[in-house]
């Protein structure tokens, strides 16, 4: 089968290697659509802190069964996306329901090969029926259910005015998802194009420049009061520390994004405001049906936000295309 391995950040090859061989509970998935993370960036521009090389990169994932073990739900032909977190299923987090959290996870494309390949063999219970999506905007479900765990882990209902720093694709899944619970959303970024796409195609209520004035600003909006829920999704150690000056008394304060550097905050300010700092890790399985729902309903714009495409034979070349700033890409997907 082809699969296109990154050998060494900024070297990727298009090759040939063996089809996977398919364990007892294991379900062999023909990929269709690969979507394009900016881990996947990460990792081809060697910005990735968890990984070895060479890796097959591709975590956003949707196919159709080949094969399934007998006595599974799965047949084969069956259209199907991939939860991409190999959970052990037996550590205090998976014991617990948060096999999201799983102290041995292993994430495909990072931890191990992904499914930047033709063919993929994944644990059953990671193998999940589309209900209907097409598989183009299946390989989308993933990255909006990640928006999905942090708007509910940061509770978010109708009576919130939440602020979204960071309006990449993870910050446009928030922003989806917090609408979608009825709550007031503004949303704060460096560029112009992408607050006038999260206004203009996504619903957020306003859009705010990431510059000096963004403070005073912030108080305008908010009567000096904040906001109930601050979502970074900028993955920049700055912008969060400056997201604890944006909380009102309160609030919450989710973590989507995660850098490797420490982050610090004023205890006397946070602490007066009883804030709630959340860390949001990966998805759950109800996550990822509440996108599937979503979508069903028409509430997300699956046309909109997959602005690139291109097939694997065309991968080395349209990596180095779509990773500059200038391609304009917010989700870019590839097609076997």
């Amino acid at each position: 089968m082809k699969a296109l391995i990154c050998n060494e950040p900024g070297s990727l090859s298009l090759i040939e290697r063996p089809d996977p061989v398919r364990a007892e509970r294991e379900v062999l998935v023909r990929i269709r659509h690969v979507g394009i993370c900016g881990t996947d960036f990460h990792i081809f521009g060697g910005k990735h802190p968890f990984l070895d090389y060479p890796r097959v990169m591709g975590h956003e994932l949707s196919g159709t069964v080949e094969e399934a073990p007998e006595g599974s739900a799965l047949k084969a032909g069956d259209p199907v996306y991939i939860v991409p977190y190999l959970s052990c299923g037996t550590c205090q987090a998976c014991r617990k329901g948060l096999t999201n959290a799983c102290r041995n996870i292993r994430v495909l494309g990072v931890h191990t090969d992904g499914g930047m390949a033709e063919r993929l063999s994944v644990p059953v219970q990671n193998v999940i029926p589309t209900g209907g999506i097409a598989l183009e905007d299946a390989a989308m479900i993933e990255f909006l259910a990640i928006g999905a765990h942090g708007v509910k882990r940061g509770a978010i209902t109708d009576r919130d005015r939440v602020l979204v720093t960071g309006a990449g694709p993870i910050g446009m899944s928030a922003i989806i998802f917090a609408k979608a619970r009825g709550a007031h959303v503004t949303v704060m970024d460096m560029r112009r194009d992408r607050l006038d796409f999260a206004t203009e195609r996504l619903g957020a209520d306003a859009g705010l420049l990431a510059d000096d004035d963004a403070g005073a600003e912030i108080a305008r909006l908010t009567g000096g009061d904040g906001f109930d829920v601050v979502i970074d999704a900028t993955g920049l150690p700055g912008p969060i520390e400056q997201g604890f000056g944006f909380l009102a008394h309160g609030a919450r304060y989710v973590l989507l994004s995660v850098v490797p550097q420490s982050i610090t905050f004023a205890d006397p300010e946070f602490h007066k405001r009883e804030a709630t700092l959340i860390a949001s890790r990966n998805a759950q399985p109800d996550d990822f049906a509440e996108v599937v729902a979503q979508m069903r309903a028409g509430r997300v714009p699956t046309r909109a936000l997959n602005t690139h495409r291109g097939p694997l034979g065309d991968a080395v070349h349209l990596f180095q295309t779509w990773s500059r700033p200038e391609a304009g890409v917010i989700k870019a997907i590839l097609d076997l």
